[in-house]
């Protein structure tokens, strides 16, 4: 597996723990309908939660939520519509962005963007 590669499952799993931690059902990650993935799905406060990962070691080129785009969006919004259907789910949703930033020192901080987009 490519490092690249590598560095987004550590940060999957770095924000499912993060998320979790904060109250957060875990469902389901790496969700794929197609060509579409969603990184993680949660349960949270009566939503279905949909979250995109996003791993950077700082932020010079940017934050996480600049690197999601329309694109991107769609694709995420296609397979949430699957495993919406797939699951008979018929209350809200929200997309979020979880950013997850190595500093300096090699440790871990997050950031989250919720109701991202849709």
């Amino acid at each position: 597996m490519a490092a690249h590669n590598e560095k987004g499952k550590l940060a999957e799993e770095l924000a499912k723990d993060w998320l979790m931690g904060k109250g957060y059902e875990f469902l389901e990650a790496n969700y794929r309908y197609k060509h579409a993935e969603i990184d993680l799905i949660f349960k949270y406060r009566g939503l279905l939660v949909f979250v995109e990962v996003k791993f950077r070691s700082g932020i010079g080129y940017g934050f996480a939520e600049e690197f999601v785009d329309y694109s991107k969006r769609k694709l995420i919004i296609k397979a949430a519509d699957q495993y919406i259907h797939e699951n008979d789910w018929h209350q809200d949703i929200r997309f979020d962005i979880v950013g997850v930033y190595k500093d300096k020192n090699n440790n871990y901080n997050f950031r989250q963007f919720e109701d991202a987009f849709y």
